[in-house]
């Protein structure tokens, strides 16, 4: 059974310890099954399964049916490992014409503009984009009143870093309603700029929603 193999050699603790890309196929099957049957472990279960498929490539394609004739494989392990199939062609299917593109200053604005406008708060926003100025990942970093001392360029690179992303446009709203840059706003726009150069990260912009309206700090000649 599983638990007699060493801690080093089971397929969860490996995957902790070394990462997925570590794992050979039938071991990643074999966290999908989780369990083996009286006679056999899911490590020897798993191999048997990919051996009655001749591989991933037929496997990808079995249906519920010819899943669950195989010995030891019930619904419910032939449910979790199609269901991790149709995820990882789900994946493979995604396309990046489908990201949202900011051109200007405005599309960036009405990205977030139903969002962030009714914010009781100041919430600080970045968009991190890919080389064709398509949205990746959008995070809030930090809520509050704005200061150049609490919102630190460390956190806003780091997920630009993270995400493997060309540039990012800053945002961040006025609850007032009217979006004015303070002396705060041009001086925390400054900072990031002035890092980003620093490790090859653009700042296109930093946004100021208001009450259905927005002020580009860039359109400004603050960037």
């Amino acid at each position: 059974m599983i638990r007699d193999f060493p801690q080093d050699e089971r397929p969860r603790e490996r995957f902790i310890t070394n990462g997925p890309e570590s794992l050979s196929n039938h071991e990643l099957i074999a966290i999908l099954l989780r369990t083996g049957t009286k006679d056999e472990s899911v490590l020897q279960l798993s191999n048997r399964l990919l051996t009655s498929f001749e591989g991933l490539r037929l496997l990808k394609a079995a249906s519920l049916e010819e899943m669950t004739s195989i010995k030891g494989i019930g619904q419910a392990k032939a449910i979790q490992v199609l269901a991790a199939v149709e995820v990882g062609r789900r994946i493979a299917n995604l396309n990046d014409n489908d990201r949202y593109v900011i051109r200007s200053p405005e599309d960036g604005a009405n990205f977030v503009m139903n969002d962030m406008r009714f914010l009781s708060q100041e919430h600080f926003v970045c968009l991190y984009l890919n080389t064709k100025n398509q949205v990746l990942h959008k995070k809030t970093i930090f809520i509050g009143s704005l200061n150049a001392s609490i919102v630190h360029p460390r956190e806003v690179f780091r997920e630009a870093l993270k995400r493997s992303a060309a540039s990012i446009i800053a945002i961040h709203n006025h609850p007032s309603g009217d979006p004015a840059p303070s002396r705060e706003d041009i001086e925390v726009t400054k900072r990031l700029v002035e890092c980003g150069k620093m490790i090859g990260i653009d700042v296109l912009d930093h946004l100021i929603i208001g009450e259905n309206k927005f002020v580009s700090l860039k359109e400004k000649g603050y960037l």
